[in-house]
């Protein structure tokens, strides 16, 4: 008899609906639009075919798509996330816009002390931590130094031009040195 009601139980969590007649609803009117993108389309399509007890096999045979896709829309739904559906943005994030070159540009051209660092010149490390803090937008050190090249940019110190003195006197007012005692008149002493 226990065993039974223990039975009951497991299989009421299985067949567990996991989205609110509210909920549902929302998703469904979302679906009416006509231009909403492929990709968010089916993130409902999977809650709602979840909701309806379909197994990730079933969905991913009726929207043709993989199976952690699926299993992550369901996590969501069961999660109680669902009025996140498009707080994912489809596709690659495009990190660095130009807001975020031109920002990087005017660093350069200050020194970290005008914001508040104790040091006197930049390292692609803090560029990209006072960037995420700044715009929020993370990027890793590679890539910032990636971004300085392509600025014609560097936190390398320049190599400072050594200038040989003698060469440059020689080349600018020629020297010439000769014997002094035939110039002197012979009864000058030195």
């Amino acid at each position: 008899m226990e065993q039974s009601n223990r039975f009951n139980s497991e299989n009421f969590s299985i067949k567990q609906q996991y989205l609110t007649p509210f909920e549902r609803k929302g998703l469904q009117k979302i679906l009416e639009q006509e231009d909403l993108p492929k990709k968010y389309r089916q993130r409902i399509q999977i809650m709602l075919l979840a909701d309806e007890r379909k197994t990730q096999s079933q969905i991913c045979q009726l929207l043709n798509c993989s199976r952690v896709t699926v299993r992550h829309w369901i996590l969501i739904a069961k999660s109680g996330e669902v009025h996140n559906w498009n707080a994912f943005p489809l596709g690659r994030p495009k990190t660095v816009n130009d807001q975020y070159r031109e920002r990087l540009k005017e660093l350069m051209s200050h020194t970290p002390r005008a914001f508040g660092y104790p040091f006197r010149r930049w390292t692609a490390q803090w560029l990209s931590k006072h960037l995420a803090k700044e715009l929020g937008i993370e990027v890793g050190v590679r890539h910032i130094n990636r971004l300085l090249k392509e600025m014609g940019l560097s936190t390398r110190l320049k190599p400072v031009e050594i200038v040989d003195s003698t060469q440059s006197c020689y080349n600018s007012n020629p020297v010439v040195i000769s014997d002094l005692s035939e110039v002197l008149p012979p009864n000058h002493s030195l």
